[in-house]
């Protein structure tokens, strides 16, 4: 497992893209795992055939960890391995199983193949496998024997033979029905499971006399819809999901934001029809035709003029120096919602860029982030966020800071109320915005500032030109 970066220490595979005997070339992307950060797709440096998958998908692997062997003798391809779940519950030995003498510790092994040069690790590491219907417990390390306390058989299983044996596409299908591999029996070669075995045993029973087994999601930010569905189906009171990846980094982000930086929120309510109209009629401009021109383009824009305008509110808090750092430049940050999380990419150097530009990384930025290919460097070095809660029908909230930023801007939705227009009551365009601000950098007059000129220049458009 390669240090993909940003000082991260382990990572979860996703998919592998090859199987044993396969044949790979150098550069050739393997498998894709997903950090704390984000998912990332991994290259093979060799040429070769692939000799073993030592992990199945869902595992969470320590950096260094062998995931891979490749076959780089030039030889004829190896036979089809068993499948990595096999390998992995092999990995799991009998307590009872004699001891290896210590003198053969010792003796010299072969060459293993390893992804990006690191050398086989001496220790072991974590393998936190998926919490799902297929899987009865994690993967024991492999320097651990497990502890057997059941004799005889399991339904149709060894005891102390570790996790149910199935195929990574039967596992997925046990999932998706809520079904439990460890309640299966085998009827195909070897005990391994088979699609028709699942089938078998999702199969509605005339009579049960016991509740059914309820599944677990399967490892991912939010349920995936089958599973919500099988636990709703078998009238499950709970669903467990792991916390780890996008998740847990996005949870220790903001809880140690919230218990560092004091939050003050101010709120500003106004009307914006001008910048309604404005968008419309940009959408007619050949200046902009093919790009994606929406509210939250001119209110990213509007933040960029407000900055400069109060450059102070674009700065960052260095403890360690005792130091105000201000930033004469804007990597401004959208919070996009993806099914791995809460995420936040930044446009690089925004405020050089002019409204086609603009809109360009925009679209770009939401596009990558939805499809989950947002690399770890999109997210760093953020300087001010907008976080856009409107689009779900949310008239305003209070957001935390991301941490090193100093204000977060939140938008609620932009909707037709009654409002004083010139004299008169009439239905207008109305939204409200939301400023958190780190009160160590931000005092009240430069919040309230910041947030009463982006309010301005949204009701009056033009001030687009004449601040800027």
């Amino acid at each position: 497992m390669p240090d993909v970066g940003e000082g991260l220490t382990e990572a979860e595979i996703l998919k592998w893209y090859v199987q044993p005997g396969d044949t790979v070339t150098d550069g050739q992307v393997v498998c894709e795992v997903e950090t704390a950060k984000a998912a990332v797709e991994l290259p093979i440096p060799f040429d070769g055939t692939v000799h073993e998958l030592c992990f199945p998908e869902g595992m969470t692997v320590d950096v260094g960890q062998v995931i891979i062997s490749v076959d780089v003798g030039g030889g004829a391809p190896p036979a089809p391995a068993a499948p990595v779940t096999e390998s992995v519950a092999a990995q799991a030995v009998p307590a009872t199983a004699p001891a290896e003498p210590e003198a053969e510790e010792d003796e010299p092994q072969g060459r293993q193949p390893v992804l990006v040069g690191y050398g086989v690790s001496a220790g072991s590491t974590k393998r936190r496998a998926r919490r799902a219907s297929g899987d009865a417990a994690p993967a024991a390390p492999a320097h651990q024997a497990p502890a057997v306390s059941v004799p005889g058989q399991l339904n149709g299983h060894a005891a102390g033979a570790g996790r149910p044996l199935a195929k990574p596409p039967v596992r997925k299908l046990a999932k998706d029905l809520g079904v439990d591999l460890a309640t299966v029996v085998p009827t195909g070669p070897d005990g391994v499971i088979t699609r028709e075995d699942v089938h078998a045993a999702a199969a509605p029973a005339p009579a049960p006399a016991v509740e059914a087994p309820v599944p677990t999601p399967a490892p991912v930010q939010s349920p995936a819809p089958a599973a919500e569905a099988s636990a709703a189906s078998s009238g499950a009171r709970e669903t467990r999901i792991p916390i780890k990846g996008v998740r847990k980094a996005t949870a220790a982000a903001m809880v140690g934001s919230a218990f560092t930086a004091p939050h003050v929120t101010e709120f500003v309510t106004f009307d914006i029809t001008r910048t309604m109209k404005l968008v419309e009629e940009l959408k007619a401009d050949k200046d902009m035709a093919g790009l994606r021109v929406n509210p939250l383009l001119l209110i990213a824009k509007a933040v960029l003029v407000a900055v400069r305008r109060n450059p102070e509110i674009n700065a960052s808090w260095d403890e360690a120096a005792q130091e105000i750092v201000l930033k004469h430049y804007v990597n401004l940050g959208i919070a996009a919602a993806t099914p791995r999380g809460l995420i936040v990419p930044n446009v690089k150097d925004a405020h050089d860029r002019t409204l086609p530009e603009l809109s360009k990384s925009l679209s770009e930025l939401v596009a990558t982030a939805r499809e989950g290919k947002t690399t770890p460097a999109a997210m760093q070095g953020g300087t001010f966020t907008i976080t856009n809660v409107g689009v779900f029908g949310v008239d305003t909230g209070t957001p935390i800071l991301n941490p090193g930023e100093s204000a977060i801007l939140a938008v609620g939705a932009i909707k037709l109320q009654p409002w004083v227009h010139k004299g008169k009551v009439k239905p207008r365009q109305v939204t409200t915005l939301a400023l958190s601000f780190d009160h160590r950098l931000v005092d009240g007059e430069l919040g309230s500032r910041f947030l009463a000129d982006v309010a301005a220049i949204l009701e009056q458009p033009k001030r687009l030109i004449t601040w800027a």
